[in-house]
């Protein structure tokens, strides 16, 4: 696995990978992607600094997905839109003779432009890591909206082949269901998922009745991990309500007290404890306007109203700007690969990078400042 860095260079922003050897970069895939103009990859160049090679990858105005979906859901039109952008990223590798295999299927590596919805893939020069796509297909599972049950049956049977052919599947036939699985979510999403039995391909002792029942069963598995992601987000709602309902047992019932005879002596004084209460922190305007209370442990900000939790309606601001975060009681202030910028008391922050906050801490997101209490 390789480690990668954020930073802002000039006017753009960046992701750096360092590379372990010295590059040949005379070899035929460094020269075509330092060339430039292949749709759908990133645009990369190969630099040197103190002796060492890294990969600069533009990253400006873009959202990667772990980003993105952190705390969020992913619907069956992103779930489509990026296996479309799969096929096309296919097509477009092939005209230039570059191998697919060095495409870096992590979530943290798929990046989206939130203004035009085209995305963007990291292509690794001669990469030997280990085989990515497994992760995002797990990153599908974890993230997926379970109610749309629709959605869910696609990305099943993309881990169902995936999990009975192998890598054989990843290189040669993903790119075909991907078509298929987009007319499936076309074709129920007016209708609903409709459950329909196929028949496999058959086993010479086997007859249509044993290979179905076959089918069924090797089905239960996956079908058992979907199941277990569809009701996790139940479990945490359930255990609190059991907590609370335990706990109100308690204080339902008063037990009669029963005393002892009247004893007279020294009073003893009991030291009257105050139950510390979690404060709520808030961001002010410039002229000290409440702009919003921030009551969710993941807040963020920006202009798009669909993607942020505090819209900012200024032209400097991006559509997925920053994010604040509540880790138990302190807060965070991390930028999301904003274009303008985002500040901690006029201090920069790095594309991702994370800083704690403190009370009345000024945050600047573009040209918008906001106080933090």
């Amino acid at each position: 696995m390789f480690q990668t860095e954020y930073l802002r260079n000039l006017n753009a922003n960046y992701e750096r990978i360092c590379l372990e050897n010295k590059p040949e970069e005379n070899r035929y895939q460094y020269c075509i992607l330092n060339r430039g103009g292949i749709r759908g990859l990133l645009p990369c160049t190969l630099r040197y600094m103190n002796g060492k090679a890294y990969l600069y990858y533009d990253i400006s105005s873009k959202q990667n997905a772990a980003q993105r979906f952190g705390n969020r859901c992913i619907g069956r039109d992103w779930v489509r839109d990026l296996l479309w952008s799969m096929e096309q990223i296919r097509q477009e590798l092939g005209r230039f003779l570059l191998d697919i295999k060095n495409v870096v299927w992590y979530p943290d590596q798929i990046f989206q432009d939130l203004e035009s919805n085209s995305f963007y893939f990291l292509y690794f020069p001669y990469y030997e890591g280990e085989n990515s796509f497994v992760r995002l297909l797990e990153f599908l599972v974890d993230h997926i909206d379970y109610n749309d049950e629709v959605l869910a049956d696609c990305v099943y049977h993309i881990y169902e082949r995936l999990e009975n052919v192998g890598e054989t599947y990843l290189q040669e036939q993903i790119f075909e269901d991907a078509k298929a699985l987009e007319r499936t979510i076309e074709q129920n999403a007016d209708s609903g998922p409709e459950e329909k039995e196929t028949v496999p391909e058959e086993r010479p002792d086997e007859d249509e009745k044993s290979i179905l029942t076959r089918r069924r069963e090797e089905r239960k598995g996956l079908r058992g991990l979907f199941d277990s992601r569809r009701h996790r987000e139940r479990e945490p709602r359930d255990n609190y309500s059991a907590e609370m309902q335990r706990a109100m047992d308690g204080y339902a019932v008063a037990e009669e007290s029963l005393y002892e005879e009247e004893e007279f002596g020294r009073t003893v004084y009991i030291e009257e404890k105050h139950e510390e209460t979690e404060r709520v922190r808030k961001l002010y305007t410039a002229d000290d306007r409440l702009a919003a209370a921030l009551e969710k442990s993941v807040v963020t900000l920006g202009k798009k109203k669909e993607e942020a939790d505090i819209v900012l309606g200024d032209a400097s601001v991006s559509r997925l700007h920053a994010r604040i975060t509540r880790e138990g009681k302190e807060y965070y202030l991390e930028d999301l690969n904003s274009t303008n910028g985002t500040f901690k008391n006029g201090l920069r922050l790095q594309p991702y990078e994370k800083r704690k906050l403190e009370a009345g801490d000024e945050l600047k997101c573009g040209r918008v400042v906001l106080n933090f209490r």
